[in-house]
């Protein structure tokens, strides 16, 4: 199962274990148990005086493994090939067992060694799942600190009756002592919030705490990021403050087109970003969610930037930076079956529906690709495109059409999902031709059809576009002295990473131009 170039990376990897563990695979007769056990052996052989395996585990999941540490009981649990993209779980899971530390901060340890009363989570995932990640080490790295967490990372494919029967149809999907707990991409801090009673106020008052900035970013995307490395390198005291760090790079497979990185992925990619700036000493704050902005009373004085969690920074000069997030097709059905059937990520979710009939709302290039993507999956692909014609390059458009399991419909307007009340069972469409209405019995739908700027909460505040963007100039000013935006959130066209990027350098070149020209308020 592993070649002999993985075998050698892994041995030098398992020379940071310091505490032997051990692998125990809880068995059955299936194909999944069969490679399993090839895995669980294989890598115990390539260091057999570090871990151990036994064959004859007890775990009611089945097949499943553990990882644990020797004359421990640690919660963590694969029941699951972690191939994929989940390999660097289980490397990190052998490693953070065997006593190798883990980078996260000493305060997160702490927060999880305290944390009171026994949970048990149940991560389903895909191993094409890029999003899956994170939700599954975050919970390993629980389970290994604290002993009465339990972790089992679930491949969806291996137990797709259960998956049915749970009506699973979008994943990462956790579930909590048996109760759904939360879907999508979660940090640690996230899921620590949810369990830690207390840890928002707590956070709040350190938050308080924190002094003025001279440029505060809202907004950890390319353009924040950006920004935040140009105003450092200024040797101006700087801040980033963030949902979460890499923004929509996160949730992007593959990118191609940022010169000079010939091909990389989103999350590898957001994790470059980061790196950068922290090199630079930003203080990043991620987590927390801006509720609104008050400007500055008098010419350099400072900005009142409000968390939702009651928190209050300040700025001198305020980058808005937020960025866009996917639009939602608004009929009715939509929210209702949203991750039950109703899907915006087709690498993440797409094996799900392997077998089964699904469309794509969105004939541009994210669309095409998806619905490419999706033909080698599922049992066939119904695209739907409000427009006369595709919008995708014709390079995709061309491999889309040569695809046989692929449908294509333009001048189609999509009405309503429908479904039985617990999952999404079809589509209906009108042709904006003749009139006539379409019913499609689908198990899935993938809207792909751009995207929103996340300006809610500074409406009001600056001047904004009819469609919500933030308007600037070609500094990047807003409509507010000492506010700045940058990035997919404004006016500037083609929403792209690289010029997200260019955008970010700008604002933050702008802001200190204002800061050595505004001088401050006394």
């Amino acid at each position: 199962m592993l070649d002999d170039s993985t075998k050698a990376q892994l041995a030098s990897y398992f020379e940071r274990i310091t505490q032997p563990i051990e692998l125990i695979a809880s068995l059955d007769d299936s194909e999944g148990a069969a490679d399993i056990r090839e895995l669980v052996t294989e890598i115990a052989a390539i260091a057999p005086d570090r871990i151990g395996v036994r064959l004859d585990g007890t775990f009611e999941r089945r097949p499943s493994f553990q990882i644990t540490r020797v004359g421990h009981d640690m919660g963590v649990h694969f029941a699951a090939v972690p191939m994929g993209h989940e390999f660097t779980s289980l490397l990190l899971a052998l490693l953070w067992a065997g006593g190798h530390p883990p980078k996260v901060e000493p305060e997160v340890l702490e927060q999880i060694k305290a944390l009171e009363g026994d949970f048990a989570f149940d991560t389903f995932m895909s191993l094409t799942c890029h999003n899956c990640p994170d939700v599954v080490q975050a919970m390993n790295l629980m389970a290994v600190f604290n002993p009465r967490i339990r972790a089992v990372a679930i491949d969806g494919g291996l137990f797709q009756k259960e998956v049915e029967d749970r009506q699973i149809m979008a994943v990462p999907s956790v579930f909590l002592n048996g109760q759904p707990f939360g879907n999508g991409r979660m940090e640690v801090g996230e899921i620590l919030a949810k369990i830690d009673t207390g840890a928002a106020r707590r956070e709040a008052a350190k938050l308080n705490e924190k002094a003025p900035y001279e440029v505060l970013i809202i907004g950890g995307g390319p353009a924040g990021a950006a920004a935040a490395v140009y105003a450092a390198r200024k040797g101006i005291r700087t801040g980033i403050v963030a949902e979460r760090f890499g923004g929509q790079t996160m949730d992007t497979l593959g990118i191609e087109n940022f010169v000079s990185v010939l091909e990389t992925e989103g999350p590898k990619f957001a994790a470059a970003l980061e790196a950068h700036v922290r090199h630079y000493g930003v203080d990043i704050i991620t987590l927390q969610r801006v509720a609104k902005i008050d400007p500055a009373e008098q010419p350099g004085g400072y900005a009142a930037v409000t968390l939702d969690n009651g928190a209050v920074l300040q700025g001198r000069t305020v980058i808005l930076a937020t960025g866009a997030r996917w639009r939602n097709m608004n009929v009715p059905g939509e929210q209702e079956y949203k991750t039950k059937g109703v899907a915006y990520c087709p690498h993440c979710d797409g094996p799900l529906f392997k077998g089964k009939d699904v469309a794509v709302i969105g004939g541009g290039n994210s669309g095409v690709e998806a619905a490419i993507d999706l033909a080698g999956v599922v049992k066939s692909v119904t695209l739907l495109e409000f427009a006369d014609q595709l919008k995708a390059d014709q390079v995709l458009v061309d491999k889309l059409k040569s695809l046989p399991n692929v449908t294509i419909h333009v001048n189609a307007q999509t009405t309503e999902v429908t479904g039985d009340g617990q999952k999404m069972n079809g589509l209906r469409y009108k042709d904006r031709v003749s009139g006539d209405e379409h019913l499609l019995d689908l198990a899935g739908v993938f809207v792909q059809i751009g995207l929103v700027p996340n300006t809610e909460f500074v409406r009001g505040t600056v001047e904004l576009s009819k469609f919500g963007e933030i308007i600037v100039d070609a500094k990047c000013h807003t409509s507010v002295p000492g506010i700045f935006a940058a990035g997919d959130v404004t006016t500037v066209p083609y929403k792209q990473i690289i010029i997200a990027t260019g955008e970010g350098a700008k604002a933050a070149l702008s802001a200190f131009d204002h800061l050595i020209r505004t001088p401050a308020a006394a």
